[in-house]
């Protein structure tokens, strides 16, 4: 009977410990001041980006609240609006550099499916 209770707690903190892990790689924190360099932002575009960004996080973070195929649509709406929204305030070689540092990081994360 403590065996058995055992391996049931075991299995529901394992689910637990893997539902944190999966929210936790929805947790998005942009280094603005690393950022602004890799891109050459100038002092409005780096205001701009800094809105966009935290718009960005809160979207993931809200992806990440949700479950399963709704999680999946959460996300891919924040990666759209997020580069939508970069695609006004980047010039063309600034939101190629961008596509390329979101890339990355999403498929560093695992988010990339």
């Amino acid at each position: 009977m403590v065996a058995l209770l055992s391996m049931t707690t075991a299995v529901f903190a394992e689910g637990e410990n893997n539902e944190a892990a999966e929210a936790a790689k929805y947790e998005i924190n942009f280094n603005i001041g690393q950022l602004s360099k890799a891109l050459d932002l100038s002092y409005d575009q780096t205001s701009a980006v800094t809105d966009i960004t935290k718009m960005f996080a809160s979207d993931m973070t809200n992806a990440a609240a949700a479950s399963g195929n709704e999680r999946a649509e959460l996300r891919k709406k924040a990666i759209n609006r997020d580069l939508a929204y970069m695609r006004t305030v980047l010039d063309k070689e600034q939101y190629h550099k961008y596509l390329l540092l979101l890339n990355t990081t999403m498929n560093n994360r695992g988010l990339n499916k």
